[in-house]
């Protein structure tokens, strides 16, 4: 007799659950395919193959996937070994160097692109301040391919790191010890025993590498249309501006077609995790901590070296540009002026509602996911076929949407709420409410992901006492299963946040006048040629980014273990 209010407890949730899924991520995706692949109310490939015969689209979409390749390589390389170094050594200072690491991730992808042109460029004021800026007319070295690809990179290695020290904390210490007993030094201890460990993990982190390039609008924006060098994003960024008569139908294609190629990515991905996975047994230990020795001087030094070229230098230039009067003028006690901080803060009242939007947006989207991802980690966690099958069926569409671009994320939106809410007679388009449902489609992986890993390591034997107490549902939801997974869902729910603070890509074609973000009101100014208006609220981003981070770094050493998610 007990049974039944659980059952029904349980059922209410998984319903809930497939509301949210069908309404925010099947239907949009749904209606996206249905555009680009219909022609006279038929399923076709036709208008696919019509867009890749001409000539840019096969050009564009060779760019996204060269671009996206390479990038991810390069990433993947840098960032595994920053990982091991971290992860695997005696290196000094690892908090304060994962710290560091991470905030190029935080950064939004624009901000990264407008601070290196303004570190590298022949107007850049901080070479100018120091006389090593080129000749006015030299070509910029970043606009074109290898610009693109190495700032996707440079946005991407965080994001490898932080996966790859992940893997490196759940690793159990046996083999590795038992590999050294037996003589085996580093290199064959790396080689042999934790790089194949790590061989699911390392696919998985290039596969987030290469989606997150194939998104990005940011980057390639800014220096790929300087150079020539048009992605797809970009590409269908520049359709939905022409306003043309077949614009909706020729960016839906586009955009099905990016859809479609995500998808592939994360099925590959998935295919080859099962492929390379390794059984392993005992529970995760303290990570090794091999001894550099005479290296260690020399690694530290390299790290710092690391830390200065992706922060410090595009940072100082970001600043540099701010703090001059007109872009090109060289940064000197005589030029140095703080009015376009004064502009950009208290004068353009862009500024403000900007930070508002996003605070309330990503502030909503965090809460929200983290909910959401408790209650369906709960279901992939419990022991009922149904709802366990449920719950991974989510998993992986949230996967796949988290994969899918964020501009084509926003044209799925915009198809699926162009019109009033059917039965409701309320619009949506053009409010902030439309950004924060893209957001909810978007964001779900990233705040999923550490809530199923820490429910998946509860005893069941928790949730099987509860329930032959007479426990139901929602009791054992309550009092037992939440206050377990809360540091791990507030883990989460901060990386929504700082995700969704500085995004750009799913707003960039949602806004409008009064429901502009961050991401899109500095891009608007770097588009409208205002450039020290834009590297001036591109700094206050970057300043409030970084305080955030730091205050959730200091209030994590009073919080549970795994809730600021960085913290070593």
């Amino acid at each position: 007799m007990r049974l039944k209010p659980t059952l029904g407890g349980e059922g209410l949730t998984l319903a809930a659950l497939l509301v949210f899924a069908a309404a925010l991520m099947v239907t949009p995706l749904a209606l996206l395919l249905r555009t680009g692949l219909m022609a006279e109310g038929l399923p076709t490939l036709q208008p696919m193959l019509d867009a890749l015969t001409s000539r840019p689209v096969p050009r564009a979409l060779w760019h996204s996937l060269e671009s996206a390749a390479l990038s991810a390589g390069l990433a993947l390389v840098i960032g595994v070994g920053v990982a091991l170094v971290v992860g695997l050594t005696d290196l000094r200072g690892k908090a304060v160097f994962t710290f560091l690491l991470l905030i190029p991730m935080m950064i939004p992808p624009h901000v990264t692109a407008i601070a290196w042109t303004q570190a590298l460029g022949p107007s850049s004021p901080l070479l100018g301040a120091l006389g090593l800026a080129p000749p006015p007319g030299t070509p910029h070295p970043l606009y074109g391919r290898g610009g693109v690809i190495a700032l996707l990179a440079v946005q991407s290695m965080p994001l490898v790191f932080l996966v790859t020290l992940a893997a490196l904390r759940s690793l159990p210490r046996e083999m590795a010890e038992a590999a050294r007993i037996a003589g085996a030094r580093a290199p064959r201890l790396l080689g042999r025993v934790i790089l194949p460990l790590l061989a699911p993990s390392l696919l998985a982190a290039y596969a987030l590498a290469f989606v997150s390039a194939l998104g990005n609008f940011g980057i390639p924006a800014l220096l790929g249309i300087p150079g020539r060098y048009i992605t797809l994003p970009v590409l269908i960024w520049q359709r939905l501006s022409s306003f043309g008569p077949s614009m909706l139908a020729d960016v839906a294609v586009l955009s099905a077609l990016m859809a479609l190629l995500a998808i592939a990515v994360v099925a590959v991905q998935m295919t080859l995790a099962r492929r390379f996975r390794a059984a392993l047994i005992g529970p995760a230990q303290a990570p090794l901590s091999l001894r550099l020795g005479r290296w260690r001087p020399a690694t530290e030094a390299a790290m710092t070296a690391l830390v200065l070229v992706t922060l410090a230098l595009p940072m100082a230039a970001l600043f540099g540009t701010a703090l001059v009067p007109t872009y090109g003028v060289a940064l000197s006690w005589q030029t140095l002026t703080f009015d376009n901080f004064a502009e950009v803060l208290f004068r353009q009242g862009v500024t403000a509602r900007a930070f508002l939007n996003s605070t309330l947006a990503a502030s909503a989207a965090a809460l929200i996911l983290s909910g959401l991802g408790a209650l369906t980690a709960r279901l992939i966690a419990g022991r009922a076929r149904g709802p366990r099958r449920a719950g991974l069926a989510l998993s992986s569409l949230a996967e796949t949407t988290y994969a899918i671009p964020g501009l084509v994320i926003s044209i799925a939106f915009i198809l699926t709420f162009l019109r009033p809410l059917p039965g409701l007679g309320v619009s949506i388009y053009n409010t902030l409410w439309i950004i924060v449902l893209a957001y909810l489609c978007a964001f779900f992986a990233v705040a999923l992901k550490p809530v199923t890993a820490a429910c998946l390591q509860l005893d069941p034997a928790l949730d099987e006492a509860a329930r032959v107490a007479g426990a139901g549902w929602g009791r054992r939801l309550t009092r037992i299963f939440l206050p377990l997974i809360a540091p791990a869902a507030a883990s989460g729910a901060i990386l929504v946040f700082l995700t969704a603070y500085n995004e750009v890509t799913v707003s960039a074609l949602l806004w409008s006048t009064g429901t502009e973000t961050i991401g899109t009101a500095i891009y608007n100014y770097e588009d409208g040629g205002y450039t020290t208006l834009a590297a001036a609220m591109a700094a206050v981003t970057v300043v409030a980014t970084v305080v955030l981070m730091a205050l959730l770094d200091l209030l994590g050493r009073r919080l549970p273990p795994g809730v600021v998610p960085w913290r070593l």
